[in-house]
């Protein structure tokens, strides 16, 4: 059973309630970049890379049947989940969601491009959540489509209160906020980019392809070689970006605590590099 404190997702489907069609929306449907992809794929990488949910009319999307397949094949002690989503069907999201929560596997979700609606609901079930600094987390209140008359579309209200309310206490269990602070998020529709998710708790880092930087002296290369050297003591990759940040910002005290109580098989080559990134 998973470790992690996120909360689970309890709901049912009633039959009455259809799926948020994203690519409906202009603003998603601008955002979405369907060709962006992982440059390579690990034998233990599940893609999430269409909408959420049967897409009837291509034979496309990702279905909870389909995660749960590659979830028994991988045989990896780690997981990574690659999102750039669009959303789709709430129920289908929160079913991946509920199964990347109970693997007992350590899951790290990569946010490539997008991770909108029900594919922002997923995100939340990894141990870490990085995403691309020109990447995007929305999160919105669920979709229907009801038919009827005032007592018709008044009930259908109040049956998708709870899947509000269910979405707002795993945001809020993710970036550490009250739930009222993450039902405001989805009111207002809200659309995070890669640095502001960082900033409010919705991710825990950027991607580390965009933590290198180009310049004249070099530092690039060095702080790829020094998340190398951390990479191979075991630090999680989130906590190897958190301190290449500190380095990059001039921050170096955590850096030189690591480098002391690290092994002596790198410590000189860390030093090194962090000379290097000093000057």
């Amino acid at each position: 059973m998973t470790v992690r404190q996120t909360p689970a997702i309890e709901v049912a489907r009633p039959a009455s309630v259809q799926a948020f069609d994203p690519l409906s929306r202009p603003q998603v449907a601008e955002r979405w970049q369907s060709n962006v992809r992982a440059a390579d794929a690990d034998n233990n990488v599940i893609s999430i890379l269409d909408m959420i949910g049967e897409d009837y009319w291509s034979g496309g999307g990702v279905t909870a049947k389909r995660v749960g397949a590659a979830l028994r094949q991988i045989k990896a002690e780690t997981l990574t989940v690659d999102i750039n989503s669009p959303g789709g069907d709430f129920f289908e999201g929160v079913a991946i969601y509920n199964m990347l929560r109970q693997d007992s596997r350590p899951v790290q979700v990569r946010v490539l491009g997008l991770a909108a609606s029900a594919a922002s609901v997923i995100a939340m079930a990894g141990d870490a959540l990085e995403i691309g600094r020109a990447g995007f987390l929305m999160v919105h209140n669920a979709w229907v489509a009801a038919i009827g008359n005032r007592h018709d579309l008044r009930s259908a209200a109040e049956t998708i209160e709870p899947f509000d309310d269910a979405m707002a206490a795993v945001y809020a269990a993710k970036a550490g906020v009250d739930r009222s602070e993450a039902s405001g998020w989805m009111d207002a529709e809200t659309w995070f980019n890669g640095e502001k998710a960082v900033e409010i708790g919705l991710a825990d880092a950027l991607l580390e392809a965009d933590l290198e930087t180009k310049d004249e002296g070099g530092s690039a290369s060095a702080m790829k070689r020094v998340s190398q050297a951390l990479a191979r003591q075991g630090f999680p990759r989130a906590e190897r970006e958190r301190l290449l940040r500190e380095i990059h910002g001039g921050e170096r005290k955590a850096a030189a605590d690591v480098v002391r109580n690290a092994d002596a098989s790198w410590i000189a080559d860390a030093r090194s590099l962090l000379d290097t990134l000093k000057g």
